[in-house]
């Protein structure tokens, strides 16, 4: 099995957020990483032009991923032009096909935005047309037949847009990450007045220990940790292709819906 996983988020510091821990836990076991943010942040500032805030972004996100090491990608859209179209899939498409990754990391199909929403449907998509060599990306690369597995991490605070409770299965034991997942995150400068300006957060740090600590609660068994659902496995992989659940062992726990 090629040992390769791909998170993605919408914008820079989703990531870090909500499954930087389970990339780090996976660099210690082997894995090759990749980060990918498919907006650029330019809606990201209140001070600063879009093209300014775009660049200070990126150099963010890159000083993120050296933390683990981490392949990070060049983002294709702009801040709220997420779109589930034709000419989207086909560039999305090309990228994943490049990385032929056998685990994504990505957000849920319903939170509390679409850009949110829209990224997940555009790597859903991408991971089906992977291996379709019959469908055309943007630019042309050709089809992978490797199997991918689709892990979708709640939204933070496990609610809907609509407010309506979000309860995953997956969860990984992140202790002993979790002081990196937090360098990862502070690497992001920029958005610290952001956030508490637009979302009342007063301090990055809190929010992701309480994050993590209340994602372990729901766990029953550990501490801190980070979670996610498993994506059907139909049209991506067998049904017993388990590669996050393998690679991290003890680290993960499958908590079943009653």
């Amino acid at each position: 099995m090629q040992k390769t996983v791909l998170a993605v988020g919408a914008h820079p510091d989703d990531i870090e957020f909500l499954y930087s821990g389970t990339l780090l836990l996976l660099k210690r076991q082997g894995w090759a990483i990749h980060m990918w943010n498919l907006a650029n942040g330019s809606a990201g500032s209140k001070t600063l032009s879009a093209e300014a805030i775009v660049a200070k972004r990126w150099e963010e996100a890159r000083s993120s991923a050296r933390i683990p090491g981490a392949t990070m990608h060049p983002p294709l859209f702009q801040d709220l032009g997420i779109f589930y179209d034709a000419p989207s899939i086909a560039r999305v498409s090309s990228v994943v096909r490049a990385i032929d990754p056998s685990i994504i990391l990505t957000h849920p199909p319903s939170d509390y935005m679409e850009d949110h929403e829209n990224t997940c449907r555009l790597i859903v998509t991408a991971a089906i047309a992977k291996g379709v060599p019959n469908y055309p990306v943007d630019p042309p690369c050709e089809a992978k037949d490797g199997p991918v597995a689709l892990y979708h991490a709640p939204p933070l605070g496990c609610r809907t847009g609509l407010n309506e409770p979000v309860v995953p299965t997956l969860f990984v034991d992140i202790g002993s990450v979790v002081e990196e997942k937090l360098r990862m995150l502070m690497a992001h400068e920029s958005q610290m007045e952001w956030l508490r300006q637009t979302q009342t957060m007063t301090s990055l740090e809190e929010v992701v220990l309480a994050e993590s600590r209340n994602v372990g609660k729901l766990s029953g068994v550990f501490q801190c940790a980070e979670a996610f659902t498993p994506h059907d496995h139909r049209g991506y992989c067998p049904e017993n292709f388990k590669p996050l659940e393998e690679a991290l062992g003890a680290d993960v726990f499958y908590k079943p819906r009653t």
